[in-house]
Parts: structure tokens; C-alpha cells; sequence
């Protein structure tokens, strides 16, 4: 099943040299990160985190295409 990811989190400009397979982060992962980092600071039981961290992300990508 694919997943939306948003794109790369950090494009690059045109003509960068990139390596295959090395794109970097994609857009869905930096938002999980970064809604990881707030749930650990406020005590959200640690075993949830993934799971509701990636929930933010996708809907915070779907919110971005309204």
C-alpha cells in the first residue's frame, strides 16, 4: 500500500547531484518527527507515539491539499 508522503521534506535545487536511493526525508517523515518530539515532551505513553505521530502527519498532508 502506498502511502502520500508530501514530497521530499528538503528539495533540492535543480540540478543538484543526488544519489539513488538517497533522496532524503520525506515530508510525511518530518512532520511525524516532529509531532513525535511534542508528544514526548508531554507524556503521551511511549508505545502509542508511532502510531498517532504518522495519524498527525497524514493529516496534516491532507490538510496542505485542500
Amino acid at each position: 500500500m502506498s502511502k502520500e508522503t508530501g514530497g521530499p521534506a528538503f528539495p533540492l535545487p535543480l540540478g543538484s547531484e543526488t544519489v539513488e536511493g538517497q533522496e532524503g526525508m520525506t515530508l510525511r517523515d518530518y512532520f511525524a518527527a516532529k509531532a513525535m518530539q511534542g508528544m514526548l515532551a508531554s507524556g503521551v505513553p511511549s508505545g502509542e507515539i508511532p502510531i498517532y505521530a504518522y495519524e498527525i502527519a497524514e493529516a496534516m498532508i491532507a490538510a496542505r491539499r485542500q
